[in-house]
């Protein structure tokens, strides 16, 4: 098979390699850009493909914008689960909730501003999975304050989105002004605070469990 000027040098990749490529090259360009500057054309010029390659692959600006979200409120979500999975043991839990977010906001390629700074809230497929990561996390968290406290489920969920909100609000504080705080530092720092406030609420009784389940 005779090997044209335009294939050389681009080797065929297995569909999920290729695919992994394309949302690498694709988190590029919509994180220095936005949604609405983004060009399709940019996107398949960087993966190094034809535009026709990347229309295989998702056939729309949107869909490629909506796997990328999908992916990292994917990986939030299970940041938190593994956070709050870690150990039972609730002022470590709260610190490493606290360094999730950190982490996420903190993390090469800024994905945090593909889900918390999109330009594109005004579209419901966006907004509804922005939504949705915040309500699962909030959900996560205030399970485990139900099961601690007995507070009832409204009360627990109020917590819940108080602490995720906090834990948000703040990672994205502490990279924009670049201070001088580890984020080691930073996110202990708040978890610190947010134990303050949430352990102070009584815990339910758990004689009958052993010892490590009641600390």
């Amino acid at each position: 098979m005779t090997t044209t000027p335009t294939t050389r040098g681009r080797a065929r990749l297995p569909r999920t390699a290729r695919r992994a490529q394309l949302l690498g090259a694709a988190q590029q360009v919509f994180v220095r850009a936005g949604y609405h500057a983004a060009a399709m054309d940019e996107i398949a010029e960087r993966a190094g493909v034809s535009k026709p390659v990347l229309y295989q692959h998702f056939p729309s600006k949107l869909e490629l914008y909506l796997a990328l979200l999908d992916q990292h409120t994917g990986e939030l979500l299970e940041a938190v689960r593994a956070a709050l999975a870690r150990t039972h043991d609730n002022k470590q839990r709260v610190t490493a909730t606290m360094a999730a977010y950190f982490e996420f906001v903190d993390r090469e390629g800024e994905p945090f501003r593909l889900v918390f700074e999109s330009d594109l809230t005004n579209e419901q497929a966006v907004r509804e999975r922005v939504d949705d990561l915040n309500e699962r996390c909030a959900d996560a968290v205030a399970e485990v304050i139900r099961e601690d406290t007995d507070l009832p489920p409204e009360q627990a969920k109020l917590l819940a989105v108080a602490l995720t909100g906090m834990a948000q609000v703040t990672a994205r504080y502490w990279l924009s002004v670049d201070g001088s705080i580890p984020r080691d530092a930073a996110s202990r720092l708040v978890g610190q605070l947010s134990w303050r406030g949430i352990g102070g609420f009584p815990k339910a009784d758990r004689a009958e469990q052993p010892e490590a389940l009641r600390r």
